[in-house]
């Protein structure tokens, strides 16, 4: 069986994005349940939880469902580009009452030793994003039984990630929440809408495409696998879903956002991402170019945003989000998946009835 086959045998072809401090496993089991196909967040876990959180979801659920990874660089910043930093983020440290931290020991948790763990504990997808893997890596994870997803947002990623050997390229298109996948070209150069992403990528690379991006309800899902899609991947659609694991002014920012709230931002993590706009994004806008890259800024701020959740204050949180956020509804996220699969063939049917006229 290929991953082809996987995708086209679901159930409903929906993927649940995985989303580091927004979707637990009990959401990702939630969705495979219901025949869609969940997705865990391992981009943040330490190498020896990964292991435990697969068999968990394994003993779970007969359901196929994914593992996804962040490929970090590995950070070895000067102590003055971390003094630096730290001083830039001092007063919003300081306006909450929090000590500025000090440097830390590390910034990310070892890549290596966390696609050690996927490859032991063998789910059936995994997927990656940031960078490509190499051949052996891949090969290892096939030999361990395991389909491997690329995250692309030029065609040229999808290409890379189809010569390295993975099964399945996920278009990320430009309206996605969260980190952008960029890794061959400048953020800029990378900015591709899901739509024309996925028919490109379609047509230069022979695997099958999961689209990413904007997809918030039934008729996304529908447009996406008319454009031959072999499945969608949902994320910022499951954000107000009862197994979500936003913060409450996270929560609150989603749902009070306007048409046009987000925007991307390197100024949380020193990579950009998409996000509800607030006033530290305004505010280092200036200087944003200036931050560490991912991952160091990314660990400087956390003990920031983690205090700022607890006080309540959306305007020190990376508040993610997609452009289509003003559609996000509440729901069981296993009923989500059900519910748009019934809009998706609603909307199906109306075009067929349409195209047939």
């Amino acid at each position: 069986m290929a991953l082809r086959d996987l995708l086209d045998g679901l159930a409903i072809p929906i993927l649940q994005a995985p989303m580091v401090g927004a979707s637990p496993p009990e959401m990702a089991l939630a969705v495979s349940r219901a025949g869609g196909m969940g997705s865990l967040a391992a981009g943040a876990m330490a190498p020896d939880q990964i292991g435990p959180e697969i068999e968990r979801l394994r003993a779970a659920t007969d359901a196929p469902f994914g593992v996804n990874l962040l490929m970090a660089p590995a950070a070895r910043p000067d102590a003055s580009t971390i003094d630096a930093a730290l001083a830039r983020l001092a007063p919003w440290y300081a306006e909450l009452g929090v000590p500025t931290p000090a440097h830390p020991n590390s910034f990310a948790p070892d890549f290596e030793a966390q696609l050690a763990a996927v490859v032991q504990a063998a789910p059936p997808v995994a997927s990656f994003t940031f960078g490509v893997l190499s051949a052996a890596q891949i090969e290892a994870l096939h030999r361990a039984g395991t389909w491997v997803v690329g995250t692309a947002t030029t065609v040229a990623e999808a290409r890379a990630w189809a010569l390295a050997g993975a099964d399945g390229i996920c278009a990320q298109g430009f309206e996605a929440g969260g980190h952008r996948g960029y890794f061959l070209a400048e953020p800029e150069a990378s900015l591709v809408g899901t739509m024309a992403l996925t028919a490109l990528i379609l047509d230069a690379v022979d695997l099958p495409v999961i689209a990413a991006g904007g997809i918030m309800n039934g008729a996304g899902v529908a447009a996406a696998l008319a454009l031959g899609a072999s499945a969608v991947q949902m994320g910022t659609a499951f954000l107000l879903a009862g197994q979500t694991g936003v913060s409450a002014p996270w929560r609150a920012a989603i749902e009070t956002a306007a048409d046009d709230a987000t925007l991307l931002t390197r100024a949380f993590t020193g990579r950009y991402a998409r996000g509800i706009e607030n006033r530290f994004m305004r505010e280092l806008r200036p200087v944003e170019d200036e931050v560490p890259a991912y991952p160091v800024q990314n660990r400087l701020t956390q003990p920031l945003r983690a205090a700022a959740a607890q006080a309540g204050e959306p305007d020190m949180i990376s508040l993610w989000a997609g452009q289509g956020v003003r559609l996000a509804r509440p729901g069981d996220a296993g009923e989500m998946v059900r519910v748009w699969w019934r809009e998706a063939q609603d909307a199906a049917g109306r075009l067929s009835a349409r195209t047939s006229a």
